[in-house]
């Protein structure tokens, strides 16, 4: 979900592992030489949808040894979380509604276009309808850590728990 903490964690992670780090969003605003919302409000979601499976099957496929943060759609369409389980192992930062709140509200800068403009009612109404859509896909995941207490710790554990077993 936005603001689970995906980019935070994944260039924590990264770091730890001394693997490379990537954000898909970045990647495609570098391959396709333009920002994700001119994507939106040119070319639709569908087209953007069509980006980054096309970004992300080059990254999955092309690249050994790094964390890469998708954005939270990512999962959901054209079969990505299938393509993301077969190379890669999955992390779901299961993160309360009232932490994601928080988190999101703290953007003042409207670096969320997905946000802008809406007051805490209406962040709280689309954060709701966004997970009831994307859970399905999320608990698809091969590692779930939940809660605030999310930390690279725990997330280094679990990766060592998922490789033993």
């Amino acid at each position: 979900m936005p603001g689970s903490g995906k980019s935070t964690f994944g260039k924590q992670l990264a770091r730890q592992l001394n693997f490379v780090f990537w954000d898909l969003d970045d990647v495609i605003e570098k391959g396709e030489n333009r920002k994700i919302r001119d994507i939106f409000y040119e070319e639709g979601e569908g087209k953007f949808r069509e980006l980054e499976t096309k970004h992300l099957y080059k990254i999955i496929t092309g690249i050994e040894g790094f964390v890469l943060s998708t954005g939270g759609g990512t999962p959901c369409f054209n079969d990505n979380m299938d393509l993301i389980n077969q190379e890669s192992v999955s992390v779901y930062l299961d993160v309360s509604m009232e932490e994601l709140l928080k988190r999101l509200s703290k953007d003042k800068g409207g670096e969320r276009p997905m946000f802008a403009g809406m007051d805490k009612g209406e962040i709280i109404l689309k954060l709701k309808n966004l997970s009831a859509q994307r859970e399905r896909y999320y608990r698809q995941a091969k590692i779930k850590l939940s809660g605030e207490d999310i930390s690279t710790e725990l997330l280094m554990s679990e990766l060592m728990t998922y490789f033993r077993n």
